[in-house]
């Protein structure tokens, strides 16, 4: 799957993959798909540009974000939890996906947050 509406892999793996009926997304991160540079203004800039991505490469398959069943939320530092939490309800709305949330050390290109998903 590929959509041009989201930033190009930046590694050799694609956007995402079909399975079947499961949509397998890979990790997408708060780049800018015009510039390919990471956008600037913290954490709150960063989750919403990483989960326009991530709709981008979701409607590319062509599947919805209503048919998201689970995602992971990688966060820099788990003190931004409740930020991201606010900005991920009001993505989905009334969807509820299954979701696991871990702070790492590190994500690529020093990012504050990263998301993946599966969606059929």
């Amino acid at each position: 799957v590929t959509s041009i509406g989201a930033p190009a892999a930046i590694g050799p793996y694609s956007q995402a993959i079909k399975a079947g009926d499961l949509v397998f997304v890979s990790g997408c991160i708060p780049l800018d798909p015009g510039t390919a540079q990471i956008v600037e203004g913290g954490i709150e800039a960063q989750t919403t540009q990483a989960l326009k991505n991530l709709k981008a490469v979701v409607e590319a398959s062509g599947s919805e974000l209503g048919k998201v069943v689970k995602t992971t939320v990688f966060l820099k530092d788990m003190n931004d939890f409740v930020v991201v939490n606010g900005l991920y309800e009001k993505f989905f709305g009334n969807h509820k996906p299954a979701r696991s949330a871990v702070e790492v050390a590190r994500l690529p290109k020093d990012v504050l947050f990263e998301i993946e998903c599966i969606a059929k």
